[in-house]
């Protein structure tokens, strides 16, 4: 199944560079910025929670004691909402080969049930805040990205579909951590 995503990945990344090149005058994302890693809740499936630790094993000793730090000290301190991505490290993503859907689509605008969804970082003048209109809450352009990039549409889209993927239960990254629910 892992080797099917890894396909199913080299063709949405395609799909997303297209994306994100087709909004790059919108796009403040750069080396650095991680202002969508260090607030959130990154729903990943049970696929990205296995694909996620195959990338964790291949990391140094030194790293690996990072992150597991980092996850024990959110499950110590019951932060299941709102919090910063454990694999965050120096700003930077130490799995990023191995980054979650909800990972790779950061940063875009996109249509949801015909509801524009928004990064973030709109908030604080980054992506799209060229184009928003913070008074009215709303997105001014007129070719927001169609596709649903939610985690579980992403999953439903025809290309997944025609890589056979099963996803399996989706849940926010640091519950796959926790020893009970």
């Amino acid at each position: 199944m892992l080797i099917r995503y890894e396909k199913f990945l080299e063709e949405f990344d395609k799909t997303l560079d297209n994306y994100f090149n087709g909004h790059k005058q919108y796009i403040c994302c750069k080396k650095g910025c991680s202002f969508c890693c260090e607030i959130g809740e990154y729903p990943f499936s049970r696929l990205e929670a296995e694909y996620l630790m195959k990338g964790f094993l291949e990391l140094s000793p030194e790293t690996q004691k990072k992150i597991k730090q980092n996850i024990k000290y959110l499950v110590e301190n019951k932060k299941y909402t709102n919090y910063k991505c454990p694999f965050l490290i120096e700003r930077e993503c130490s799995l990023y080969k191995y980054r979650g859907l909800v990972c790779r689509t950061h940063g875009l605008a996109y249509l949801d049930n015909g509801i524009v969804k928004l990064p973030e970082c709109v908030n604080r003048g980054l992506n799209y805040s060229s184009v928003y209109d913070s008074e009215n809450k709303e997105l001014i352009i007129e070719n927001p990205i169609k596709e649903n990039l939610r985690t579980d549409s992403i999953f439903q889209s025809s290309p997944a579909k025609n890589y056979k993927l099963e996803c399996g239960e989706i849940r926010s990254l640091i519950k796959w951590f926790l020893q009970t629910e």
